[in-house]
């Protein structure tokens, strides 16, 4: 299983990064044979290559920050303070949005 391959190396690449030993593919694979697991053999030396070319702290601490969100790269607003105010927000549209699909679809599951 893939999962379990990419989890055992990431866990081992945390590992040596932790106690400060340099990232390669034969410590990791020495890691992963320690923890009585097998994963297919080119995964090592991906995760080796990655950690080379990376930063593990940066990684670390990017865990779950949004790379790209379109939401969040909005151009400046031109509208001054009073005009602001009064148009919605695009968050607002979209808790509109799901306001109307929520309502459709309680009426919808009422009459079955």
């Amino acid at each position: 299983m893939s999962s379990i391959d990419e989890l055992a190396c990431t866990y081992a690449c945390l590992i040596l990064h932790d106690d400060d030993i340099p990232i390669n593919a034969e410590r990791i694979g020495t890691l992963i044979k320690a923890s009585n697991l097998k994963v297919e053999s080119y995964w090592p030396s991906l995760f080796a290559k990655l950690c080379q070319k990376r930063n593990i702290d940066e990684l670390i601490m990017n865990v779950g920050t949004p790379t790209c969100n379109n939401d969040v790269a909005t151009p400046p607003s031109t509208t001054t303070d009073n005009d602001a105010s009064t148009a919605p927000s695009v968050d607002d549209k979209k808790k509109a949005e799901a306001k109307e699909e929520s309502d459709d679809e309680a009426m919808f599951s009422l009459f079955d």
